[in-house]
């Protein structure tokens, strides 16, 4: 592999020279106010990019799912019901984590390139007068389909069901990205990770509590020891970590929040937003579909694009992997084979993306699709132009 090529997945994602710079520094005492200098700005940096004036944020050394599983473990126990919908990998994912863990989850099953089925919810949610159900799991961003769902829809369902079940959000690939409003949409948890919208390697799990969360941590059962916010709010409080935290990882995060804040959120969603619609106009110069049903589930950070029935779509990331060095994203669980993604979130540019896009060309028609070369790169070109 060509590591100066640009990577087309939806994390992790293209690393900025100043982050890999920042992560890359001498050892220093974890448990000494340098550490503190680090650690303090870099959630303050975190609860901005939430778009929240009261989250309590906790960093562990993990990745999304430990996240997933920090928001499970410090506020329920054991045979709590969850509402949530399966409509992609990643809800799957956690829905499976929650039954794992002794949950009892009411799944609804919602088809694939579709949001988050709102209206169910408040059915349900207005159904329950005994108000069973005591948490609403909710994917802010279905990586697998490139679908986005609104957030502020699932607030407004709950509120309408007058029901008091909490909301926990997976925003691994949206928070950073795509506008993510914390306190505004009533999101009781947030969970996002270092390698997307951060713009850094895998290795952290980034989780704000809502202060109706803070107060459940004594009463929830389920088991947690690593992941026990306890233990990490008391180390904070004297610049540290219950164990060992990932130094490097930190002051890269603590640069990331800066440099999302310097350029603007607004200029970091709009920049997104600009860039995927180019890649949704060559999609459709191909005369390809999106998995995503209609415009108005359309991700900024990732385009799943269907390819014809009879065609492997893995076969245009393998090809673009060992003839380009260049890579893509796969198709996962039921768009496997019939989808490839190209992620456009992070450290993107529109002229990086132009390169993306006339790489997938060049691999679709190597591969004998019925695409003639140049016509999405100039589609996106106008768009950019414009």
């Amino acid at each position: 592999m060509y590591f100066q090529n640009p990577v087309f997945i939806p994390g992790p994602t293209n690393m900025p020279e100043c982050l890999r710079k920042a992560i890359d520094m001498p050892s220093l005492d974890h448990r000494s106010s340098l550490f503190g200098e680090i650690l303090h700005p870099a959630l303050e940096g975190v609860k901005q990019v939430l778009k929240s004036e009261t989250a309590e944020i906790f960093v562990f050394p993990s990745t999304g799912t430990g996240g997933w599983e920090t928001a499970l473990t410090n506020t329920l126990s054991a045979g709590d019901k969850v509402l949530a919908a399966r409509n992609g990998m990643f809800s799957q994912r956690w829905i499976d984590m929650c039954q794992r863990h002794g949950l009892d989850v009411q799944v609804v099953e919602s088809p694939w390139g579709e949001g988050l089925p709102t209206d169910r919810y408040e059915e349900i949610l207005t159904a329950d007068t005994a108000h069973q159900i005591k948490v609403v799991l909710a994917t802010h961003n279905e990586t697998a389909t490139g679908v986005v769902s609104d957030i502020a829809a699932v607030r407004n369902a709950l509120d309408a069901a007058n029901h008091p079940a909490l909301l926990y959000v997976d925003g691994v690939s949206s928070i950073g990205s795509m506008d993510f409003r914390m306190d505004e949409w009533g999101v009781d948890i947030a969970i996002a990770g270092s390698q997307k919208g951060f713009m850094l390697p895998v290795g952290l799990a980034i989780v704000g509590f809502s202060p109706k969360t803070m107060g459940m941590l004594d009463s929830a059962t389920l088991p947690r020891t690593f992941f026990d916010i306890r233990d990490m709010a008391k180390g904070y409080a004297n610049n540290a970590y219950p164990y060992t935290p990932a130094v490097g990882l930190l002051n890269g995060l603590k640069m990331a929040t800066e440099m999302l804040l310097s350029e603007g959120l607004e200029n970091v969603f709009d920049r997104h937003h600009r860039i995927a619609s180019g890649v949704r106009a060559a999609v459709k110069a191909w005369g390809l579909d999106l998995c995503a049903v209609s415009p108005d589930l359309y991700s900024d950070t990732v385009s799943a694009i269907c390819t014809p029935d009879g065609f492997n779509a893995t076969d245009i990331a393998t090809h673009a992997a060992d003839k380009y060095d260049v890579a893509f994203g796969v198709g996962l669980g039921d768009v496997a084979g019939k989808a490839f993604r190209i992620g456009h979130l992070g450290s993107l540019t529109d002229v990086m993306a132009l390169s993306g896009i006339a790489t997938a060309e060049m691999c679709m028609v190597d591969l004998g699709l019925d695409i003639q070369l140049g016509v999405g790169v100039a589609a996106a070109q106008e768009l950019y132009r414009a």
